[in-house]
């Protein structure tokens, strides 16, 4: 589904570079997720940008469906994300002026696309908002306002949903309810996810774990490795 090779980026700030990642191999298969670890400044929301298309490497390759995502301009990497990809952030960015309807659809209207209302009260339903869809996100508590936002990061059926820290603003209840309602779109309708977050607890919902340290990738586990669950309970302690 998406493969990065040998990533490196950099940033300049006047005679300075700083060098984030550092010769990345990465790759997600159709139908997986993965939670992304680490501590701040390892570089692991800057791939998740590089990914999600908001920018371009330094050096290296980014392939998304087969598409060279690395050598596209920015409209056309506009294009593509409209159409391939699905964003989660952590503060939300719901349009405070549109209803929940209009900001679920929002994505649609983007890409010229006809809103099908079935759809967007099907998602609402899906996470848990059935009749809220005439509110505005001011009416909605910071859990509510999430689950918008992962419908609306659906709702073009993209290839890959990118989230970063989607439970970060929330306690461990609301926390709960959107890390089970990712699995439950990727358990029932097998959604590609990646996943940004700096707690274990939320990384245990994912296929794979991998944890990054300076630029580089330090190591990874899958669920079904033998020392998942020591990994987790190593990090949980």
């Amino acid at each position: 589904m998406i493969n990065a090779i040998g990533v490196t980026k950099e940033f300049k700030n006047g005679r300075e570079l700083t060098s984030v990642l550092k010769g990345i191999d990465f790759s997600v298969k159709k139908g997986e997720f993965t939670a992304i670890m680490g501590p701040s400044g390892s570089g692991k929301s800057t791939l998740l940008q590089l990914l999600g298309g908001l920018d371009v490497p330094t050096g290296g390759q980014i392939n998304l469906d087969g598409m060279e995502l690395h050598s596209k301009t920015e409209k056309q990497r506009t294009v593509i994300r409209r159409k391939q990809i699905g964003f989660v952030f952590q503060s939300y960015q719901l349009l405070p002026t549109l209803s929940v309807f209009e900001n679920i659809a929002f994505p649609l209207h983007a890409d010229g696309k006809k809103v099908v209302p079935e759809a967007v009260h099907e998602l609402l339903e899906k996470v848990d908002l059935k009749g809220y869809d005439k509110r505005f996100p001011h009416e909605l508590s910071g859990g509510q306002q999430q689950r918008v936002a992962i419908a609306r990061a659906l709702i073009h059926k993209p290839a890959i949903l990118l989230a970063d820290e989607p439970t970060g603003n929330l306690d461990r209840e609301r926390s709960s309810d959107i890390l089970d309602l990712l699995a439950s779109f990727h358990l029932d309708r097998e959604q590609t996810i990646v996943m940004v977050t700096h707690d274990m607890f939320a990384a245990g919902y994912a296929d794979r774990i991998v944890l990054f340290k300076d630029g580089f990738i330090e190591t990874e586990v899958q669920r079904e490795d033998d020392d998942y669950a020591a990994f987790l309970s190593r990090f949980m302690a």
